[in-house]
């Protein structure tokens, strides 16, 4: 028998889809990009000088974005290519099958890894030469660069290990993927907040001890002068990896099967009942909304489906209401209200996540089950069924998302306004209030208009994609994910210009920049430019997705159902010539 069979022929199979190589392609492409944009701002005329410093430290900067960026990709892998790797096999009910021969409960995990880790190292790998650069440019020192490469590998593979273990222990695709989240969540502040906790009641400094598990931690280590702890934290890391590996193959051979208890059938109806409500909750529902529209009730039954966006939500708020709270309380304002940025872009980006995991979710799962066929078979056309998922979206997440907007143009506007007083007080009260409510109400239309093309666009993935995890997948990095690599490109080289366009032909001239008005105007131009150009990305993204959906719903669907494959007829052969006749002697 073959060793790691399953292992052998992922690998095959994976190294020969064509994503495999766009992928890296794409990766290569994004960090030459970003390398690009590095250069153009070290040609900018600063008498000798850049934004980010000499011109011989440039590759400290452009290092810092490219391997921040991979960290947060690697992070993320776990989430979209294991999360859902075994619980679909699990679904499908195909799982069982390789347990009915010789293969171990490690043979199916170790495959299952390579398979999905197969494109994400060619993409982490794909960006190490764009990085190699930054030690020629300068402010990069080859002891940091190794070892960044290792706290990346090793954040890559914790994500991975950790999708593979929740994996293991799911059926549910978005119950997986929240699991991940909380893992990882869990995997990376975890450790900080307790070492943190633990040195404010006990008044001394801070000492990393559970810190050390986090792949966070390590890769801040690889950066700093000769960190003692890295090496222990890469360790401990890896420690953690083979036990989540270790528990997923213990696990998957005893949790394929659902078992049948004495009480099983007691425990359905509980379930059921905690699921979509008690009798008289959905008679009411039915009554209310099938008259109306009865996809809009179909995608409206399950009772538990916006806890997790509610969940963001209350967190934003908590987070809000502390934040102002201490300001008031302490006169720190400037280092809460910039802690408070980071905070609001990391729950922003997960109420991202929720929002596209739930929009497209529903037609996976209708094509799963065969709903989908039903609602062909109807008396109901596509505009009509697409218009019921919209509106139980709506009739889901509004509530959320505009208590989640308001929160969000507040915070926005304090942090602006604390900052602006700070940074350029000589402007005046007036330009500065009106600078403020400016820049915080672009920061919250930008946001809205995401999660209304997140919506459409997660629905358009979901009808054509084969599971929720790669409809979300999809969706985030096409609406989101480039685009915000182009945009901050863009407006980055449009403030540049500027720059060179206002403050350069003054410096030449003899006279001296305002700081202040540096420090406003360029901010204000960069949100305004980067503004327009994410209304213009989500109207046109929008406008696609809702054609596609309202004029080729039923083809769409048809094909999800039933994959339409055109091959070429074979050639019809050319008939036989007409034999000689052959004349006979007399």
């Amino acid at each position: 028998m073959t060793f790691l069979p399953i292992v052998d022929r992922e690998l095959r199979v994976a190294a020969r889809k064509r994503n495999t190589f766009w992928l890296r392609v794409v990766a290569a492409l994004i960090a030459l990009v970003i390398g690009g944009g590095f250069m153009l701002l070290s040609l900018l005329p600063f008498g000798g000088m850049t934004p980010f410093g000499g011109r011989g430290q440039m590759g400290g900067p452009m290092f810092a974005v490219l391997t921040w960026l991979s960290l947060g990709t690697a992070l993320s892998a776990g989430l979209f290519f294991t999360s859902d790797c075994v619980s679909e096999e699990k679904r499908e009910g195909t799982l069982g099958f390789l347990f009915l021969t010789d293969l171990r409960g490690y043979d199916v995990v170790l495959g299952k890894l390579l398979a999905t880790s197969l494109r994400c190292v060619f993409g982490l790998v794909a960006i190490f030469p764009v990085l190699a650069i930054t030690q020629l440019m300068g402010g990069v020192e080859a002891a940091q660069f190794w070892k960044t490469l290792l706290a990346l590998v090793n954040a890559l593979f914790i994500s991975l290990a950790g999708g593979l273990f929740v994996s293991a222990i799911s059926r549910d695709s978005q119950k997986a993927l929240g699991g991940t989240l909380l893992l990882l969540l869990l995997l990376v502040f975890g450790g900080p907040i307790a070492d943190g906790t633990m040195a404010a009641v006990r008044k001394h400094v801070f000492r990393p001890s559970f810190t050390l598990a986090s792949p966070a931690y390590v890769f801040l280590a690889a950066g700093r002068w000769r960190d003692p702890t890295f090496w222990p934290g890469l360790l401990t890391n890896q420690i953690m990896v083979w036990t989540l590996m270790g528990l997923a193959c213990v696990l998957v051979p005893r949790t394929w099967q659902e078992r049948r208890t004495r009480h099983s059938a007691a425990q359905k109806g509980w379930s059921y009942a905690w699921r979509y409500g008690s009798v008289r909750r959905r008679a009411a529902l039915r009554r209310k909304l099938m008259s109306r529209n009865p996809v809009l009730w179909l995608a409206c039954r399950e009772r538990w489906q916006s806890v997790a966006v509610w969940i963001i939500t209350t967190l934003v708020v908590v987070c809000f209401l502390g934040a102002l709270g201490a300001s008031l309380a302490w006169d720190v304002p400037l280092e809460l209200w910039i802690m408070w940025g980071f905070v609001g872009g990391a729950l922003t980006l997960m109420f991202y996540l929720g929002t596209a995991s739930q929009a497209g979710r529903f037609f996976v799962d209708a094509r799963r089950s065969g709903l989908i066929e039903l609602m062909l078979a109807a008396p109901l056309g596509g505009k009509e069924i697409v218009h019921g998922q919209w509106r139980a979206l709506l009739r889901l997440f509004a509530v959320p998302a505009i208590l989640f907007l308001c929160v969000q143009l507040a915070g926005t506007a304090l942090s602006q306004h604390t900052t602006s007083r700070f940074m350029a007080a000589g402007l005046g009260a007036g330009a500065n209030l009106a600078f403020t409510i400016t820049i915080a109400v672009a920061s919250s239309l930008v946001t809205a208009a995401n999660l209304i093309t997140l919506c459409w666009f997660g629905m358009w993935m979901g009808l054509t994609s084969k599971s929720a995890n790669l409809a979300t997948l999809k969706t985030l990095v096409f609406v989101w994910v480039i685009p915000w690599f182009v945009i901050s490109f863009g407006s980055g080289l449009i403030v540049g210009l500027f720059m060179m366009s206002t403050v350069i032909p003054g410096i030449k001239k003899g006279g001296t920049p305002n700081p202040a008005s540096m420090m406003t105007w360029f901010p204000l131009v960069s949100v305004l430019v980067t503004c327009a150009l994410s209304l213009a990305k989500d109207i046109f993204f929008f406008a696609m997705a809702r054609r596609k959906l309202y004029a080729n719903f039923r083809d769409l669907a048809v094909r999800a159902v039933v994959p339409i494959h055109f091959t070429v007829p074979p050639a019809v052969p050319s008939p036989a010539g007409t034999p000689p006749v052959i004349a006979t002697p007399p």
